[in-house]
């Protein structure tokens, strides 16, 4: 039997209510599922729209290893620098090289010393290979960036040989476009999910014997709501098609994502088990 390498990997922190909600079911959630690793998309988490410092620091104390983001991780002015001295907060890679932050990391890989976006990991982490997570966004009805299946080539060049479990968020709109970006990328590459609609699939499984899939992890935030979103303004949004503001709804919250369970020793999916808390 091959040793398992546990991972967490949590749908978009949604506003207050999304980082509450971390904070006080994580540490219970790792315990549950033995988790080695935490991964989580925090670009929602001020108030819907981008990450502040405090959210950051929030995450990460809560026990999130690695976040990553998407088209919204620019709302918030105050996050740039960070996206450059902090190694495990992520940007889309296939943004432009000419914008602040890095779309990859690596976590505890002893042949990564040399790697920037490098830091340190647990004694799992670094038995199971180190850990190498990849942020990269779609194209379909998003922002326009640079080609995501070239990008995500480049930086599987990167951590080749310096992580034996590798993660890839991609986040999109399209499903087709996630779908097909992972059987791009199946078996070299330990799971790919995707973020950014809020809703989670239910088509969880293991592309060619070797990467888990999910198209969409779903939402860590308020349960009664519109992806996040107030209930009553986004029906008036809706109805009218006028600019309202969007604002978060102030439900109970949720946790969505899913656990993947891999071999230490090769990197290869073994599980995938959809997570709604």
């Amino acid at each position: 039997m091959p040793n398992k390498f546990t991972t967490l990997l949590l749908g978009d922190v949604y506003s207050d209510s999304g980082c509450g909600v971390i904070l006080l079911k994580l540490p219970a959630l790792r315990k549950e599922y033995h988790a080695d690793f935490v991964i989580a998309n925090g670009e929602n988490a001020c108030r819907g729209f981008g990450i502040s410092v405090d959210n950051m620091n929030l995450l990460f104390k809560a026990g999130v290893d690695v976040i990553t983001s998407g088209n919204h991780i620019w709302q918030q002015d105050e996050i740039f620098p960070f996206l450059d001295s902090q190694a495990c907060l992520l940007r889309p890679a296939n943004y432009s090289s000419s914008v602040p932050g890095h779309g990859y990391c690596i976590v505890g890989s002893p042949s990564a010393s040399n790697s920037p976006y490098m830091v340190p990991g647990s004694s799992a982490v670094s038995a199971a290979g180190g850990v190498a997570v990849i942020n990269i966004q779609g194209r379909v009805n998003m922002p326009s960036t640079e080609d995501p299946f070239k990008s995500i080539s480049d930086c599987l060049r990167q951590v080749k040989g310096k992580a034996r479990q590798i993660f890839v968020d991609i986040h999109a709109e399209s499903g087709e476009e996630k779908e097909a970006l992972a059987f791009h990328i199946a078996s070299q590459v330990t799971a790919v999910v995707g973020t950014h609609i809020h809703v989670q699939t239910a088509d969880e499984r293991i592309l060619k014997d070797h990467t888990a899939f999910i198209t969409d992890l779903g939402m860590c935030g308020p349960s009664e709501s519109v992806i996040g979103c107030d209930v009553d303004l986004a029906i008036k949004r809706q109805k009218t098609q006028l600019p309202i503001k969007a604002q978060a709804a102030e439900t109970p919250a949720v946790i969505h994502g899913v656990c993947i369970t891999s071999d230490t020793s090769t990197g290869k999916a073994l599980s995938i088990e959809r997570i709604v808390l």
